[in-house]
C-alpha cells in the first residue's frame, strides 16, 4: 500500500502559467481551500514540486 500525501490549495492560480494551472487541476484541486489525498509517487511529487508555492503539504 502506498503512502498518501495531503495537499491543500492555499493560493490562487490566477497569475500562473497554463502548465501550472493544469498541474493543480491534475492534483484534483479546484478552489482555494480544497484538500486531496494523493498517492506518494514520483509523478505526483513532480507535479507538487512545480506548484509548491501554491500548496500546503502534509503527510
Amino acid at each position: 500500500m502506498t503512502k498518501k500525501i495531503k495537499v491543500t490549495l492555499i493560493k490562487s492560480t490566477n497569475k500562473c502559467t497554463q502548465s501550472q494551472k493544469l498541474n493543480v487541476l491534475g492534483l484534483g484541486l479546484r478552489k482555494i481551500g480544497t484538500t486531496r489525498d494523493v498517492p506518494n509517487t514520483p509523478a505526483v511529487r513532480g507535479m507538487i514540486k512545480k506548484v509548491i508555492h501554491l500548496l500546503q503539504i502534509s503527510e
